[in-house]
């Protein structure tokens, strides 16, 4: 959908100078970039690697300064503010800064709200989303407060714009950490760890030797390497899908994203089970959370040889499994090609 509004707007010529593409996804159409002359911020691994791939200049963080920029929207306002603030800190007054996004995200509040800030011409719309021009004016135009910061999400511990559960603890992890046995395994993976709230709380349990924390989102995981000092935190920025480490644990804590776009996907979650069950030993045990109209004991049953529900309450139930099947492990087949409205935004929990 970004792509035939990028279409409109360039006419499949690349434009001139060094471009700077923020959120832009792996199904995103770059056809009308040279890649020669592209710079893409992409903090979601999957996408950042499917990228690369390609060819493509891609970091988490822009560097160096360009001739013009495309913002992706993303779903969080305040996320969105912070890469409009990122791509405009890059750019020299007179440049051209294009904003892209679905009615859905919210194109059009943002819309508005940059033509109180700056000149906006050139607004296109099609595949129910808008692209528009803003046209930069001096330095400090933005107000106050747009560029990522860190904000407290609970005692001692911060997070970033867009990050998953943002504001607190997701009342599903609380859930789980509130139901986990006094004593854990010693080796323990928490499989989609965010800004580390749940892992601290592991920490807290005795047993616990080696704990590893996977996680998709590099702003998620930096507030995540800020939040826990433990020695025995290991941090790996990687897909869960397909995390593997080169010897089993004895344990894996989790609390799967189940969306993909603004629809519950369970098809995730059981992605997350297989991953589960290929990084455990087959004494080892799963202990999960899931919203309680979730149907994942099918994929617990097909990978593990024992499933029980813990508890939970009407909202969410908690899960454990043991007697993990090696060879269950595997990615969800795909629908085919998907926008990156974030498992990072659009695929988290």
């Amino acid at each position: 959908m970004a792509g035939s509004r990028l279409e409109l707007v360039f006419g499949g010529t690349p434009p001139e100078g060094r471009m700077l593409l923020i959120g832009a996804g792996a199904a995103t159409d770059l056809s009308s970039f040279d890649p020669a002359r592209v710079q893409i911020v992409q903090g979601f691994y999957p996408d950042h690697r499917a990228l690369k791939s390609r060819g493509y200049d891609v970091e988490t963080a822009a560097s160096g300064d360009f001739d013009g920029a495309v913002v992706f929207l993303p779903r969080a306002r305040a996320e969105a503010r912070a890469r409009i603030a990122e791509a405009a800190a890059r750019l020299a007054p007179g440049a051209p800064l294009w904003i892209d996004g679905q009615k859905t995200d919210g194109v059009d509040a943002m819309m508005k709200e940059m033509r109180a800030l700056a000149p906006v011409d050139e607004v296109q719309s099609r595949a129910h989303g808008k692209i528009f021009r803003v046209t930069l004016p001096q330095p400090g135009w933005l107000p106050e407060g747009w560029a990522a910061q860190d904000h407290p999400a609970a005692p001692g511990m911060v997070t970033r714009p867009g990050v998953f559960s943002a504001d607190g603890p997701d009342p599903a992890s609380q859930a789980l950490a509130a139901a986990l046995p006094e004593k854990l395994p010693t080796r323990i993976v928490d499989l989609g760890a965010g800004w580390g709230w749940l892992s601290a709380q592991i920490l807290t349990h005795p047993g616990v030797e080696l704990l590893h924390l996977v996680e998709a989102d590099a702003a998620a995981l930096d507030c995540a390497r800020r939040n826990i000092a433990d020695p025995r935190a290991r941090f790996h920025w990687a897909d869960a899908l397909d995390f593997r480490l080169p010897e089993p644990v004895n344990g894996v804590i989790m609390n799967p994203p189940f969306h993909e776009g603004r629809a519950a996907d369970p098809r995730l979650g059981a992605g997350f089970i297989r991953a589960a069950a290929g990084l455990l030993t087959g004494a080892g045990r799963l202990w999960m959370v899931a919203n309680r109209h979730l149907p994942y004991e099918q994929a617990l049953r097909e990978c593990f040889a024992e499933v029980t529900e813990l508890g939970g309450d009407a909202r969410f139930k908690i899960l454990t499994a043991s007697g993990a099947r090696r060879g269950g492990a595997g990615r969800p087949q795909s629908k085919g090609p998907q926008s990156k409205a974030p498992l990072s935004r659009a695929r988290k929990r």
